[in-house]
C-alpha cells in the first residue's frame, strides 16, 4: 500500500469486482444493440406506412417486435444498473473494511494526531464518493467506446458521408471531458478537505460550548462556524457550476453535430446534394441515420455526466490513500511468548518516535501475576510509552517484548473514553454480554452505587459526549467499573487519579484495592504518591535510566 497512487488504489479495488463490472458492460452493450434494432424497426415501420402505403393493422407483427425490443432494452438497462450497483456496494464495503482494519492497526497511539471528525469523514463520506465511479463511470467508459463504434459501422453501411460527420464531431466530447476533469478533480479534493475542516471545527465548538459561554465567546464561535459553512457552500457551488457548464458545452457540440447530419440527410433526400452517397439515400436509410445520430453521442454524453463521479472518487481516494500510507506504530506480529510464568517480559527494549528520538530504554522488566507495579518519574521520561508498549499499542524500536499466550489487557487512560449513550452502553464496551446485575455490581464496587440508585432512569441514564453529565471523579470511576467487568488479568492504569480531588482519589484507590483482591496484576503510572503507595514494587524512570526497588527498601532508604 505504501506509495500507491489514488488511481492505482481505485484500480485495485475495481479489479476485485471485475465479474460484476463485466456483467454491467455486457448488459449495457445488449441495451445498445437493442437500441439500434429498435431504431431500425421504427424506420422500417414509418417507411412501410409512408412509402409503401401499408395499413397499420398489417404491421401488427412489426409493432409487437418494437414493443418487445423496448421491454428487452429496459431489462438490459436494469441489469446494467443492478450489476454496477452490486459492484459499487461490494467495493465500498471492501474499502471501508480496509480503512477500519488500518485504523485498528494504527491503534490509540497512531490515531492520537487524527481528529475523530476527519476519520469519520474518510470512513463514511469519502467511501460513499466511490459509488458513482464504480457503479456508473467504469462500465460507461467501455460502453462509450463499444456502442458508438457499432453505430458508426451501421451508419457507414447506410451512408459513409454521414458517418464522417459523426466521426469528426466525436473527439470534441472526450477533449472537453479531459479539460473539465483536470479542474473538477482539484475542486473535489479541495471540497473534501473543506468538509473535514468544517467537521472538526463544528465538533470542537460543540464540545467546548460550556467554556465558550463562560468566557463570553459564544457569538464569536457562532460567526466562525457560519464562516466555515459559507466557505464550504462557495466551494460546493464552484464544483456544481463547473459540472453544469461542462454539460452545457458538451450538449452544444452534440446538438450541432446532429443538426449537421440532419441538414445533410434532408438536403440529400430533396436532391440538393449531388456528390457522394447522397443520391442513394432513401427514407429508410435517411431516417435510420437521423435516429441513430443522437444514440451515437448518447454514450459519450452519459460518460461526460459520470466524469464528475471519477473526479469525486479521485479526490476522496487521495485522502484515504494518505491515511492508509501511515505506518502503524505497532507490529502485526504477536509478541514472543514469555520464557517463564510472567505476564510480560521486556528485554533491553527501547521506544523511539521520529520527531522525538528515543524516549524510553534500554529497559529490562518482568511483570508477574498478582503484583502491583508502580511507575514514577518526571514528565517526558516514557511512563505512558511503557504502558503503551506493554499493552501492545506500539512496538519496541529495539529489544524483545514477550507476553503470556493470549494475554488480555485492561486499559485506563488519563482521560477515559466515554461515549454518547447510556450508563449501560458505556459499561458494556468492556463486556457486551454482561447482564444488569453484573453492571450494577461493578458500579457498587467503584463507589457509584449510591449515584445509580439516585438516578431516576438507572442504567438507562443518558450520558453526553466524553461523559457530559458526570463529574471528573465519577467519569474515572465509571471507567474503572469497566475494568471490573473485564476478565483481563493485566490492568494498566495511566494517571488513574489525575485531576481528581482527595475524596474522589480515595474512592478510586479503594476500588483499585478491590481489583487486587480479585487477583489482578496492576501497573500504575502516576506522579501522585497515593496511587504509588498501593505498589508492591516500584520502577522509577529518569533521564539517566530506570531504577527498580521494592517498597520496603525504598521506605528504609527514606
Amino acid at each position: 500500500m505504501k506509495g500507491e497512487t489514488p488511481r492505482a488504489w481505485l484500480a485495485g479495488l475495481a479489479r476485485t469486482e471485475r465479474r460484476h463490472l463485466t456483467l454491467a458492460v455486457i448488459a449495457g452493450t445488449a441495451a445498445g444493440l437493442l437500441t439500434i434494432a429498435q431504431m431500425a424497426t421504427l424506420a422500417w415501420l414509418v417507411t412501410s406506412m409512408l412509402i409503401e402505403g401499408a395499413e397499420p393493422s398489417s404491421l401488427a407483427a412489426g409493432f409487437a417486435v418494437l414493443v418487445a425490443m423496448i421491454v428487452l432494452r429496459a431489462l438490459a438497462q436494469w441489469g446494467q444498473e443492478s450489476a454496477g450497483l452490486t459492484a459499487s456496494l461490494r467495493v465500498r464495503a471492501r474499502a471501508r473494511r480496509e480503512l477500519l482494519d488500518h485504523l485498528e492497526r494504527l491503534g490509540p497511539v497512531g490515531l492520537a494526531d487524527h481528529h475523530s471528525a476527519s476519520l469519520a469523514n474518510r470512513v463514511v463520506d469519502q467511501v460513499e464518493a466511490l459509488d458513482g465511479y464504480i457503479a456508473r463511470f467504469l462500465p460507461q467508459m467501455r460502453l462509450a467506446v463499444a456502442i458508438p463504434l457499432v453505430i458508426l459501422g451501421v451508419v457507414v453501411w447506410l451512408d459513409w458521408l454521414a458517418a464522417l460527420f459523426l466521426l469528426l464531431a466525436a473527439p470534441l466530447i472526450p477533449l472537453f471531458m479531459a479539460l473539465v476533469g483536470m479542474g473538477a478533480e482539484r475542486l473535489n479534493r479541495e471540497q473534501f478537505d473543506t468538509v473535514s475542516r468544517l467537521s472538526r471545527h463544528f465538533i470542537d465548538r460543540v464540545r467546548g460550548i460550556t467554556t465558550l459561554q463562560l468566557f463570553g465567546a459564544g457569538e464569536r464561535a457562532t460567526r466562525e462556524v457560519h464562516a466555515a459553512a459559507d466557505d464550504y457552500r462557495r466551494r460546493s457551488m464552484r464544483t456544481l457550476r463547473l459540472a453544469f457548464l461542462s454539460s452545457a458545452v458538451l450538449e452544444f457540440f452534440a446538438a450541432v453535430a446532429i443538426a449537421v447530419v440532419a441538414i445533410y440527410v434532408g438536403f440529400g433526400l430533396l436532391g440538393y446534394i449531388g456528390f457522394g452517397p447522397a443520391d442513394e439515400l432513401t427514407l429508410f436509410s435517411g431516417l435510420l441515420v437521423l435516429l441513430l445520430a443522437p444514440e451515437f453521442f448518447q454514450p459519450l454524453r452519459t460518460l461526460s455526466q459520470h466524469y464528475h463521479d471519477r473526479a469525486a472518487a479521485l479526490g476522496a481516494a487521495e485522502g484515504m490513500v494518505a491515511l492508509l500510507d501511515e505506518i502503524p506504530p505497532r507490529s502485526d506480529e504477536a509478541p514472543l511468548p514469555c520464557r517463564s510464568d510472567a505476564l510480560v517480559e521486556l528485554e533491553a527494549v527501547t521506544v523511539s518516535y521520529p520527531e522525538r528520538g528515543r524516549v524510553l530504554g534500554p529497559l529490562d522488566l518482568t511483570v508477574r501475576s498478582g503484583e502491583i507495579l508502580g511507575v514514577s518519574g518526571p514528565s517526558g521520561v516514557g511512563k505512558s510509552s511503557l504502558l503503551q508498549l506493554m499493552a501492545g499499542f506500539i512496538a519496541p524500536a529495539s529489544g524483545r517484548h514477550r507476553a503470556a499466550p493470549d494475554l488480555r489487557v485492561a486499559w485506563m487512560d488519563q482521560r477515559p473514553l466515554l461515549i454518547h449513550g447510556s450508563l449501560a452502553d458505556n459499561l458494556r464496551l468492556a463486556a457486551p454480554e454482561a447482564d444488569e446485575a453484573a453492571l450494577r455490581d461493578a458500579l457498587w464496587r467503584v463507589g457509584l452505587g449510591e449515584l445509580l440508585e439516585a438516578l431516576p432512569d438507572g442504567l438507562a441514564t443518558p450520558l453526553g459526549e466524553r461523559g457530559v453529565g458526570l463529574s471528573g471523579g465519577q467519569a474515572h470511576r465509571l471507567a474503572l467499573a469497566r475494568i471490573f467487568l473485564s476478565p483481563a488479568p493485566l490492568v494498566l492504569l495511566d494517571e488513574p487519579t489525575a485531576s481528581l480531588d482527595d475524596d474522589s482519589e480515595a474512592r478510586v484507590l479503594e476500588a483499585l484495592s478491590a481489583l487486587v483482591e480479585q487477583g489482578r496484576t496492576l501497573v500504575i503510572a502516576s506522579h501522585r504518591p497515593a496511587p504509588l503507595a498501593l505498589a508492591t514494587r516500584r520502577l522509577s524512570l529518569g533521564l539517566e535510566g530506570a531504577h527498580e526497588q521494592g517498597v520496603l527498601e525504598e521506605a528504609m532508604h527514606d
